[in-house]
């Protein structure tokens, strides 16, 4: 029978968020002995759920957020989270920041917000088109592409609308939605939006 440190393997396990195997490691044992060791102590396991939220807080971020801000870097976080809160998408499962708008300007402003403050990884960027059946999609991605300077190959499919009406909503551009697909950045820009309206 395997003797363990009690309470090291505890604060291990329950503070310091060790999985079996790496407790197993830790102390040069099977991860079988450990899982009985704890047993017969009464240390009870973890879920598997609660080992995956686990894993998931313990990972790295794709983004690195800019722990020093400028006045006008605070003044960027500020008005781009006013802006998530009134246009961006907050429903859903809560794993992508997703912007859309049809103004050139405001969708460099978030995106300036996103790579200045957030400091985001370029290559998980995804844009997607949305336009009408009169426009022509390639060249309003070769457009997007250009003046947000995100290649072409980073654009979804586009969502073309097939029921144009001469006398509806007039978008010279489209639409596009700009996603990042990072469930913490997600979850800071929600912890952003709370924090500024209530100012």
């Amino acid at each position: 029978m395997i003797l363990l440190p009690l309470t090291e393997v505890r604060k291990l396990y329950y503070e310091d968020g060790l999985s079996s195997v790496e407790l197993a490691n830790r102390f040069g044992v099977t991860v079988w002995q450990v899982i009985r060791f704890m047993k017969r102590n009464g240390l009870t396991r973890r879920t598997p759920q609660e080992s995956n939220n686990l894993r998931f807080e313990r990972q790295k971020p794709s983004f690195k957020l800019k722990q020093t801000l400028t006045n006008h870097d605070e003044r960027l976080k500020i008005a781009s989270s006013m802006l998530y809160w009134a246009e961006g998408v907050k429903s859903g499962d809560g794993h992508v920041v997703d912007f859309p708008n049809s103004d050139p300007k405001m969708i460099l402003l978030y995106l300036k917000f996103l790579r200045k403050v957030c400091r985001i990884n370029e290559s998980k960027l995804r844009v997607l088109l949305y336009c009408y059946a009169n426009q022509s999609s390639n060249e309003l991605i070769n457009y997007w592409s250009h003046i947000m300077q995100i290649p072409s190959v980073q654009f979804q499919k586009p969502y073309v609308r097939k029921d144009y009406n001469p006398n509806g909503r007039k978008m010279l551009y489209g639409l596009v939605h700009i996603r990042y697909n990072d469930t913490k950045l997600f979850r800071q820009v929600v912890e952003w939006i709370e924090l500024y309206k209530n100012i």
